[in-house]
């Protein structure tokens, strides 16, 4: 199981309080939407896997050759020998936007990105893709009708052609919540809790039968790509979860529904489960979110997905028992409001070695000192 680990926040715990809290729930995927050195610093040697993030708003210049090669020079290189990235996001949700330039510099920008992995060897080591919302459907409805929105052909052709020539997984940001929130009336909540005393659906056309949305949505991204001639593309869910309080209007927004949610969902990716389309083929999740970030703009639910509050305690029970973070004074983080954190340890080891620097030089610069006044020369 992964988790994404937003920072849109300015009262979360320090990176290296982080760490300890996902070790003690054995957490081993954590999906960035940056690329925050303090982060990649902090779990250094601890062996979680991560995806990093490329922002929307470098689109504009990462396709450019020379510029994705010092994107990766600067944010993967430094870091990928002692911090496991497996994987880049290049843009989140972009292909369904309303930016054309975006949208037209998604592949180019991919492409590049991909070319800078390989010059330095690292393109077997981290794979790069992008995250897409279920906007980019037609529809979804039953599974085996899946298909793209038409007007979004021209980048999903050669996204997919991408994908399939680099081996690298296609994702997805699913989330029966709004499916549900949308049409209470119509969805049934069980169904989308991952319930079991719902009925479920049973595609007409494959016969095969449905316990849950997510998995229906996922094997609807699956008819969709193989109805653009691919069949050899994974699809991964980079981002899903449930919202634990929302607005009057945001249906369905509960701590209870939101720990059956996850919960349910857990004990799913814990048996390795497939869905009814892929059986053999166990869902990899990220769930949506580690904290709960008061700076989220947007309804009340979007401050509202995470599993746990800035201070370690369980936003609901789902077995977490709470954080387990390092003692208070062996690590002190200031969050901006955009949500970089600040580590004091890394400022102070900065200055450790201005300091050590310093003194090497005057140490130098006494034994000319001293070799001049043995040999009568002036300084």
């Amino acid at each position: 199981m992964g988790i994404n680990y937003g920072q849109i926040a300015n009262n979360l715990p320090s990176p290296s309080k982080v760490v300890g809290l996902l070790q003690s729930l054995n957490v081993s995927k954590v999906k960035l939407y940056d690329a925050d050195p303090n982060v990649l610093l902090a779990f250094a040697n601890t062996n979680v896997e991560f995806i990093i993030g490329i922002g929307n708003e470098y689109l504009q210049s990462v396709p450019d050759a020379a510029k994705a090669q010092a994107w990766i020079e600067t944010h993967v290189k430094p870091y990928i020998g002692r911090t496991k990235i497996t994987c880049i996001t290049v843009g989140n949700e972009v292909v369904a936007g309303n930016d054309t330039q975006l949208v037209n510099n998604l592949v180019p920008a991919m492409q590049s990105v991909y070319k800078a992995l390989v010059n330095l060897g690292l393109d077997k080591q981290v794979t790069v893709t992008t995250a897409h919302s279920l906007n980019i459907l037609a529809t979804s409805y039953p599974p085996s009708a899946g298909s793209f929105r038409p007007d979004l052909a021209e980048v999903i052709q050669p996204l997919l052609s991408f994908h399939s020539q680099t081996g690298y997984p296609f994702l997805i940001n699913a989330y029966p919540f709004f499916a549900y929130k949308g049409s209470p009336g119509e969805v049934s909540l069980d169904y989308a809790l991952f319930g079991s005393n719902n009925q479920g659906m049973t595609d007409p056309v494959t016969n095969l039968h449905y316990d849950n949305m997510l998995y229906a949505q996922v094997d609807a991204v699956y008819t969709a790509i193989k109805a653009m001639g691919h069949s050899n593309i994974e699809v991964k869910v980079s981002e899903t979860g449930w919202p634990s309080k929302g607005d009057a209007d945001e249906v369905g927004a509960t701590p209870q529904n939101a720990g059956l949610y996850n919960g349910n969902l857990f004990k799913r990716v814990q048996a390795r489960q497939g869905t009814p389309a892929k059986p053999s083929v166990p869902i990899d999740v990220h769930v949506f979110a580690l904290f709960n970030e008061n700076m989220k703009p947007g309804p009340a639910s979007e401050r509202n997905y995470g599993l746990f509050y800035p201070d370690g305690s369980p936003v609901y029970n789902i077995g977490f028992h709470g954080a387990n973070y390092l003692p208070e004074d062996t690590d002190i983080a200031y969050t901006s409001a955009s949500g970089i954190n600040v580590s004091l340890s890394i400022l102070f080891l900065h200055f450790l070695i201005t300091f050590v620097k310093k003194v090497k030089l005057f140490v130098e610069l006494l034994y000319i000192v001293s070799l001049c006044r043995v040999f009568h020369c002036s300084v």
